[in-house]
Parts: structure tokens; C-alpha cells; sequence
């Protein structure tokens, strides 16, 4: 397979230049990967944040910090467990995806969006809420999430891992997989289908258009899917 990118840069800039997450999804559809897609209450903060990069997972679980004083665990023992940690450890490219925990309060805010971005990651995706979302959009940080909501995850949540597989919303994400994320959600790409899915994507992307010019001259629907095998 003739690879037209040969790093993740080059990547990246073809997805961004090319590609949105529908024609990703089709594609993994006809190569039997159907639930590749987080749930459909995971939406950009701003319409038109679009985000890709590889996934560096966080694992987040619900906590009463009343028992900070006497847990028996040293993670449990820390305000945020290791979110901190995690949040240093994020690479160029790379986003903060988070999940594990009850959907009741924010797991990211403005200050981590700054470490973030200072850092050259490419955006957060939570199972959860974010939160001074003025200052989110202000610095122009891609993050996804099921909405805006001020109630902290100090008291109420703390990250025991991070590199590690997680589940959200039933699907199994590892560290390294290549996350897309526009107005119409967010779909894991399983980094060892990568180059398969990416140039598939592309061919069928720029067919896309074809028939879409061919429409809109005049070509019925049906004559358009007879000859092109798109719609």
C-alpha cells in the first residue's frame, strides 16, 4: 500500500486538509469496525473545533474525597490523584481523552486547556463535563465533551492511570489510537487499521466530490449511486 504521509504530521495536515469524520466512519463500517464512533452527546464546545490527533488515555474514577485522610491508597490520597501527572505527560499531537468516572461533573477546564496547548497537544475529549468554558474558547483549544457545567471533580473525582486502555461509551480506546473529532462527533481509529482506513478515506472523500458536482448538475440520485457507488 502506497502511503501518501509518512509521519503523523503529514498526516494529520491531509485528515484536517481532506477528511471529516463521516467519510472515517463509512469506511470503518465496510471494514466491519461498527462502533467506532463515541456517543452522540459528545459535541465540540464550539461548532467549529475540529480535532485529530493520537489519544493519550486517562483514567478517571469517582471518589468521596472525605476519604483522603484515611485511604489506604497514595493515589486516593492526592487532590487529583494523577491528573496532574497525566496532564504533564501529554505529548505534541496527542489529546487528553478521559473516561471511566460517573458523567456528573467537569474533568476539564481553562488552566489544563493552557498546559495543554502549551505543550502542542491537539485538543481533550471527556466523558464528562468542561467547564470556564469562556476561557476554553479564548485560547482556542479543540475539546469535546457533553457540555458546559462549573461542578468541580476535586471533591468528587480523581485519575488512578493514564497510558492505559479505556473504555467510552462501551468502546475500547488504547494509547497511540488516532481520535477525529468535528461537529458530527468523534470516531476512534484503531492505530493498527490506520493505514488502511486513512487512504481508503481519502480515495473515498475525493469521490465524493465528483458525485457531489454530478448532483448538483443535474444527476438523479440513483443514476449517481449506479455509477459511482457513493450517496
Amino acid at each position: 500500500m502506497q502511503l501518501e504521509w509518512s509521519n503523523d504530521k503529514e498526516l494529520f495536515a491531509l485528515v484536517r486538509r481532506e477528511l471529516f469524520t463521516a467519510v472515517i466512519g463509512d469506511i470503518m463500517d465496510k471494514m466491519g469496525m461498527f462502533h467506532q464512533f463515541l456517543g452522540a452527546d459528545i459535541q465540540p464546545l464550539r461548532d467549529d473545533m475540529f480535532v485529530v490527533g493520537r489519544a493519550m488515555t486517562v483514567l478517571e474514577a469517582d471518589v468521596c474525597s472525605l476519604g483522603e485522610s484515611t485511604s489506604k491508597n497514595p493515589v486516593l490520597a492526592k487532590t487529583f490523584g494523577y491528573m496532574l501527572e497525566a496532564l504533564d505527560d501529554l505529548k505534541e499531537d496527542e489529546i487528553y481523552i478521559c473516561s471511566g468516572s460517573s458523567p456528573e461533573y467537569a474533568v476539564w477546564g481553562e488552566i489544563m486547556s493552557a498546559r495543554a496547548k502549551m505543550l502542542g497537544g491537539a485538543g481533550a475529549v471527556v466523558n464528562g463535563y468542561s467547564r470556564d468554558t469562556t476561557g476554553i474558547l479564548a485560547l482556542d483549544f479543540p475539546c469535546f465533551s457533553l457540555g458546559r457545567y462549573a461542578q468541580d471533580q476535586a471533591p468528587r473525582g480523581k485519575v488512578i492511570d493514564w497510558r492505559v486502555p479505556i473504555y467510552f461509551n462501551n468502546i475500547l480506546i488504547n494509547d497511540g489510537d488516532i481520535l477525529i473529532g468535528d461537529i458530527d462527533g468523534v470516531c476512534v481509529v484503531p492505530k493498527e487499521h490506520e493505514a488502511e482506513i486513512f487512504t481508503r478515506a481519502l480515495e473515498k472523500a475525493r469521490s465524493e466530490k465528483v458525485v457531489l458536482q454530478k448532483v448538483l448538475e443535474g444527476m438523479g440520485a440513483k443514476d449517481a449511486f449506479d455509477k459511482y457507488g457513493i450517496m
